[in-house]
């Protein structure tokens, strides 16, 4: 069985570690960025922090920041807006398309931006699910990069593989090492645990057991760096959307935060009380966990130095993903499917038993939720366990309701969920055991990618939809 420590506090506020910035230009490729070796104490830390900005303000005053970033930003629009009405001969002008876009990303920024896609999914074919196979033992974690044009997916024989999703072919493969190898060879000598690509599609970080964070050329698979300073496995990843931000989270029980355009660690935060099992965050500079046994979902505040704390599931929090800026979604090992709204501290929805019940030795319990997805600021949401489905979703309004629509065979532990940025596709990491143990073993399970082709009856309809949440 699964052995984790006690239980943890169940507060609504608490304030996190403070932050130690370490300056880190002009490093040359490829050499380790430490957590560990920085003295400074926190209020230094802060100090210098607004030391560091208020030279920044001499130079560009906040409103002249605000209005370059502005004009700048409309202007990218104007030309995306520009070529794709070219392309797809719409009759619309592109000051309106740009109205609609801007519309659209402040919705998104507050979290109210729905779309109502799920209604209009069909049922895959299982005929039309495409495997990849490459990697000898479970697939751990994957990620798809921006364009929907390639699948990176790692796993515990410590390969990295980068896929053509039109082709099925492997584009680039680095293969993984023996312990204490991996100044040597560019690869990871331990399990990869957890991955993530930054939203331009740039940089690619791969976490293992062996504590360390790599940072990878997602376009060439050359290794950048590697980051050190978490004290046990890195568990989770996640860069905050359209920058180079990076939050690591790990059994350590931390979180910490790294520039990776800089290569440079900034500062670490303090919480949990068991294993980090999972990590997301989006466009806003805060980051959500999952934390295993202690019981608890987070939201870290990273400006703010401070945490909410969220309670609901009964057993260990597996899994975690943020739906919009305002809603997430987490699967525990009790089997059960959480909804929450940043807001409020219990879910808003919960389906407990989600995938079932099995017998083991003798004895009734749920299949364990090892995976969960949603498509962004849709209704949409996919979990996966050992039940030899992957389940679709639909949030009801406000996200006050789980319905379950679609059962997808799919035999093997489904260790990670990915929905294609069009939501066009769903990707599956398929193994044979659990990505974090062996508490089982599936031997009819093939330890693969499985693109799964999503249809729908028609269009999706109405672009929002107002929550009360």
């Amino acid at each position: 069985m699964r052995c984790h420590s006690a239980p943890g506090e169940d507060s609504a506020e608490v304030p996190g570690a403070e932050g130690r910035p370490r300056a880190a230009a002009g490093r040359p490729v490829d050499e380790e960025v430490s957590s560990d070796s920085e003295t400074e104490s926190p209020s230094l830390g802060r100090r210098r922090r607004r030391e560091a900005a208020a030279e920044e303000e001499i130079d560009e005053t906040p409103q002249e920041k605000k209005l370059r970033l502005a004009k700048l930003y409309l202007e990218e629009l104007r030309q995306y807006e520009e070529e794709r009405a070219a392309d797809e001969e719409e009759e619309e002008t592109p000051a309106d398309l740009i109205g609609d876009r801007l519309k659209e990303d402040v919705l998104e920024q507050k979290g109210r931006l729905q779309r109502l896609v799920a209604k209009d999914v069909q049922l895959p074919d299982p005929a039309s699910i495409r495997v990849l196979r490459g990697h000898q033992l479970p697939v751990t974690c994957l990620v798809i990069s921006p364009d929907d044009k390639f699948i990176f997916s790692a796993s515990k024989d410590g390969t990295v593989i980068k896929w053509d999703v039109e082709s099925g072919k492997r584009l680039c493969v680095v293969p993984g090492g023996k312990k204490g190898t991996e100044q040597q060879n560019m690869g990871h000598a331990s399990h990869v645990l957890c991955m993530a690509i930054s939203s331009d599609g740039k940089y690619l970080a791969t976490g293992d057991r062996n504590k360390l964070i790599m940072i990878w050329d997602a376009a060439t698979c050359k290794r950048l760096h590697i980051f050190t300073g978490h004290h046990d496995a890195v568990s989770g990843l996640s860069f905050r959307k359209g920058t180079h931000q990076l939050y690591s989270a790990s059994h350590d029980r931390c979180v910490k935060v790294w520039d990776v355009a800089e290569n440079a660690y900034v500062e670490t935060l303090f919480g949990h009380q068991d294993v980090i099992t999972g990590l997301d965050s989006l466009s806003r500079e805060c980051c959500v966990t999952a934390g295993g046994r202690d019981g608890t979902v987070r939201l870290w505040k990273i400006p703010e130095e401070s945490q909410l704390v969220f309670c609901g599931h009964q057993g260990s929090i597996d899994c975690i993903q943020l739906i919009n800026e305002e809603h997430m979604v987490s699967g525990a090992d009790d089997g059960s499917v959480a909804l929450w709204g940043l807001t409020k501290k219990k879910p808003l929805a919960l389906a407990r038993q989600a995938h079932g019940m099995q017998d083991t030795r003798g004895l009734q319990e749920p299949y364990w939720i090892s995976a969960v997805a949603a498509l962004r600021n849709s209704d949409l949401l996919a979990t996966g366990s050992h039940s030899a489905s992957v389940k679709l979703w639909k949030c009801g309004e406000g996200f006050r309701k789980l319905e379950s629509l679609w059962d997808i065979p799919l035999v093997g532990f489904v260790n990670s969920l990915k929905f294609s940025a069009t939501g066009d596709f769903l990707v599956a990491g398929v193994g044979q055991e659990h990505r974090l143990g062996r508490w089982w073993r599936i031997k009819e399970a093939k330890n693969s990618i499985c693109i799964i082709p999503l249809r729908r009856r028609a269009a999706a309809s109405s672009p929002e939809a107002p929550n009360g949440s």
